[in-house]
This record gives C-alpha cells, structure tokens and sequence, in this order.
C-alpha cells in the first residue's frame, strides 16, 4: 500500500538511536553511547516537536486562531520550526532573534516566508540586557512587554509553554524507551527552554525510577562579554545551576536531574568534530555538548557496561558560517 505524506507535520518525531561505535572505540569507552538524531526531523532540529505541539494545542485552546501571527523569541532553532510549521498552516511568523545566531539561521527562517528581528532592535530588550545582561528568560518576559499592546498575534513562548516539556514526555521519551527495548541507564540532554530534559526525563524515571537524568549548562566564560566580545556560544543552551532563580527557564523540572555538567564551547566543538570524524554525523555545538558529557559520563569506572542516551538537538549545517568545523580555531 502506498505511503505518501501530506503535510510536514506528519513527518516529526520518530528520530534514530545510533550508538556512537567508532567513538567508543576510539576512546576505549566501557560504556554504550546512544545518540538520537533530532536532525532527522523535517527541519532538521529537536525544536520541530516542540513547535508543532505549541501550535496545535493552541489551536485546539482557541488561542491561535486563523489570521493570527505567531511570534516567538529564540536562538534559531524553535524559530525555524514554527517558520515552518505557520507555513505549512498559512499562518504568518514573527521571530525575535539573538544577533549573533548563524547566518544560516536567519536565511531558512526568511526561506519559510518568517520575519525576522534582531533582539537589538527592540528597545524594551536592549533596556533588560543592559540590567540583567543577555539572559534569555529575562529577555522574553521583555518581549512580552512590548508587544502587550499588539492585536492578533499570539506569542509561543516556549519557556513557558507547557506543551513544549509536554511532547516530549509523549514523543521523546518513549522512543528513547521503546527503541532501547528500556535498557537505559543514563539520560543526558542540553538545557535551553528545560523542556527535553523535564520531559523525557520525567517519562524515562516514570518507566524506571533508577535512571540517572544528567542536565548540561554551558560555563560562564564560554558567553560574550565586554572582555570576550568575540566569543562563540553553545547555542540554545542556557544556564540553569548558581544563578539567580529569575533567570532559570520555568519549564525546567528542577526535581527530574540528578546530576548536571558544565561544558565550555571548545569541548563542545571538540566533541561535535570528532564525531563527524569518527561516525559520520554532522552536528551542532550543542549536540557536540552533549557527546562530550556522554563521553565524560562513559569513563566512570561505575558505568562501565551501562546504556547512556544522550539528545543531539540539530545538524551542523546550520553551522557551517561559525568557527564549528573550523579546525584550527579555538574559541
């Protein structure tokens, strides 16, 4: 019987597991490393579940109805989910970008007819990072203010939209669970907005309560600074651990990780070329994060024989005008 799609929202979720056998070898890791493959989603990033769900359960709420805008604040990849997904729906898409995000990045959101903004344009912006510097929450709760007063928009806000950790405690989690026949012992993923790891997370504890949940946050000198202007980030990765309360995202489950890593970018790069070496897959810095903890986490003597799954949020070719593969630079 044929199979033939009809919308790309057919086509998200349902991503590989690959394990990581070169890269084992490589390092003489006793343990097993299981990626998953979010680049397989239509637009090539694990955001693509989040922003279906956002979109449809707010339809289903009445919330966003049919000549709305969406808008949405993001570093890229949440972005050009939504871009895609109002395409595919006939809505239109505002987004509100970090100026130093990939090239790439703004190029495929205009490709899906989105607008994009800098968050320097926008003077209620500018006026929260001069207070409490480039904090992605603090950030968002700026935009809200200035668009409070804008007609027929309606903001996603996937830092605190439930139904981004949500679809991944129905998505995520149980493909982790189900393609690992529940032979998982460790769980890794970046945090950005919380929302995989809270949800997955949740869902995998919920299977087995003795899975270990590990989160990421990036250190602090690998974000610009007046003394760093020109240092690359681990994008969409935001810190979680020893800051202040109002800056964490509210859809991180604080309760779901039982340990946490810190990550520079040059170990994110490090890791994110190698595997293109070792095993063929071309990812992001943040997915480089997270092969990095994995590969941390492989060489405990302790988890020698253990079954660790760790998220790779998107493709690296949406890198390619950064310094990622750039060998012979260390940022």
């Amino acid at each position: 019987m044929a199979k033939i799609y009809e919308s790309i929202t057919e086509l998200v979720g349902r991503t590989p597991l690959l394990e990581l056998k070169n890269f084992e070898k490589r390092h003489n890791l006793k343990a097993k490393i299981l990626v998953k493959l979010e680049y397989y989603n239509p637009n090539q990033s694990v955001k693509d579940r989040i922003a279906l769900n956002m979109i449809e359960e707010a339809e289903r709420s009445g919330e966003l109805k049919k000549g709305d805008t969406i808008i949405e604040l993001t570093s890229g990849n949440t972005g050009i989910g939504l871009a895609a997904i109002a395409a595919a729906k006939g809505y239109k898409f505002r987004v509100y970008i970090q100026d130093q995000v990939s090239q790439e990045r703004y190029q495929v959101i205009h490709a899906f007819g989105g607008e994009t903004v800098k968050l320097s344009e926008v003077p209620e912006i500018v006026e929260s990072m001069e207070k409490y510097g480039p904090d992605f929450v603090e950030c968002v709760k700026a935009l809200e203010r200035a668009v409070k007063d804008e007609e027929n928009i309606w903001f996603a806000d996937q830092t605190r939209n439930a139904a981004n950790p949500n679809v991944h405690f129905q998505t995520t989690g149980p493909e982790i669970w189900q393609d690992t026949d529940g032979k998982v012992d460790i769980f890794v993923a970046n945090v950005g907005t919380g929302g995989t790891l809270s949800g997955a997370g949740n869902y995998l504890k919920s299977q087995n309560p003795d899975i270990r949940v590990v989160g990421i946050q990036p250190t602090e000198d690998s974000f610009q600074s007046p003394e760093r202007p020109d240092q690359e980030e681990i994008t969409g990765v935001h810190p979680f651990e020893n800051v202040e309360e109002r800056f964490i995202p509210a859809n991180l489950d604080r309760k779901v990780y039982d340990d946490w890593y810190e990550v520079h970018t040059n170990q994110a790069y490090a890791a994110a070329r190698e595997a293109a070496k070792t095993d063929g897959i071309l990812v992001g810095a943040s997915a480089g994060a997270a092969i990095h903890v994995a590969a941390e986490l492989a060489r405990r003597p302790e988890n020698e024989g253990k079954t660790i799954v760790a998220v790779l949020p998107d493709t690296g070719l949406r890198y390619l005008s950064t310094n990622l593969f750039n060998e012979e630079f260390l940022v």
